[in-house]
This record gives C-alpha cells, sequence and structure tokens, in this order.
C-alpha cells in the first residue's frame, strides 16, 4: 500500500454532482469514516458492475457510520451513471485531477490502454456486467485508472488504499469490511469463469 498525505490530498477540490458546489475532499471524511471509489470513467461497464457490488454493503456501512461516496475523473457519463443507481451514495466530479494523481491512480497511454481493457480480469468482469443488464459506453477519458481509499474518521489514518493495475481490478466486499472492522450481510456478486472462448455464470 503507497503512503496516502491525507493532509495533502484532503485540501483537493471536488465538484457535488448535488449542489455543484466545490467542496475538500477532507470533508468527506471529517465526521465520519468514508470509503471513496474513485472510478475510471462514469460511463465505464466494468465501473458500474463494481458501483453496483460496493453498493449491496451500504446498508451495513450506513448502520455502522461509515459513508459511502463515488468520485469520477469528469462529468462525461454522470447523468446516466445517477439514472442507472449504479453508486448508493453521493457522487463528486475531480475536475482537475487531483486526487487521481495524490493517490497514485495511473494513466495508461494509447498503447498501454488496449491490452490492458481486453485483458481477461476486464473480460470477466464485463461479463458478469452484461450477464446482470449492466451497460457501458466510451465516452470520455479511456486512460485513467482508478481505485478506493478508505479514510477512518477525521482522518485519523488511511484503513485501506487500493490502486487498480488493470481496468477489471476490484477489490472483494470482504476486504473493504475488514479494513472498516465491520461485518456485512450480504455476499459478493459470482464472477463469471472465463476461458478464451466463452463465459458462464
Amino acid at each position: 500500500m503507497a503512503s496516502v498525505d491525507l493532509a495533502k490530498v484532503g485540501k483537493n477540490l471536488l465538484k457535488s454532482d448535488e449542489s455543484e458546489e466545490k467542496v475538500e475532499l477532507q470533508s468527506l471524511w471529517k465526521d465520519q469514516p468514508v470509503v471513496l471509489f474513485f472510478l475510471r470513467r462514469f460511463g465505464c461497464q466494468v465501473c458500474r458492475w463494481t458501483a453496483s457490488e460496493i453498493s449491496k454493503l451500504e446498508p451495513d456501512l450506513r448502520a455502522n457510520g461509515v459513508a459511502l461516496v463515488g468520485v469520477g475523473p469528469e462529468e462525461f457519463g454522470l447523468q446516466e451513471f445517477k439514472q442507472g443507481g449504479f453508486l448508493k451514495g453521493p457522487l463528486y466530479v475531480d475536475e482537475q485531477k487531483k486526487c487521481y494523481k495524490d493517490l497514485g491512480f495511473k494513466r495508461y497511454n494509447a498503447l498501454s490502454v488496449v491490452p490492458a481493457a481486453l485483458g481477461k480480469k476486464v473480460r470477466d468482469v464485463a461479463a458478469k456486467a452484461s450477464a446482470e443488464g449492466i451497460q457501458g459506453n466510451f465516452s470520455g477519458d479511456l486512460l485513467q485508472s482508478g481505485g478506493m481509499v478508505i479514510v477512518a474518521k477525521g482522518g485519523e489514518k488511511v484503513l485501506l488504499h487500493f490502486i487498480q493495475d488493470s481496468p477489471g481490478d476490484y477489490l472483494p466486499l470482504e476486504e473493504i469490511t475488514k479494513a472498516l472492522g465491520i461485518s456485512a450481510t450480504v455476499k459478493e456478486g459470482q464472477r463469471p469463469v472465463c476461458n478464451d472462448d466463452v463465459c458462464t455464470r
């Protein structure tokens, strides 16, 4: 886990989807622990499926006083993402992508994104998303990666810092609850089993 300078990254501004006001990132963990899910893109099919998976934890998170927040690197696809109800939590936009940079969420280049996007992990999750009726699009910044940060109340410490290595990487739900020290009543969705030709449930 890379070191996170909460004092530095906490000063970065995010735009609230609801109010359109700019808020400091640290305001999100001021009064409660927070699970910050940084999406690659709001239109990303894998991100939408991951958001819906993480949202299965929302009742348990809320019961334990933990906020669930989604952050995207731009507004492309935001309205469609909201209409799809993929994440059960407030949404913000990091218009300057400063949080993404400060948290070590890499950017692909034109040559590295194609093999990464066509890799087995991405195909596996995309197949699961399709099986659940979750679609995506290719609007917006295709080169940004994402991840997750879980911060203790008041910014006391980083409980978890996850950086995607591949666009198909995501954290199992049990790792999120373990980092928070809570139990959950839901089970993770079954990922498809894929070989080069076929994916099954």
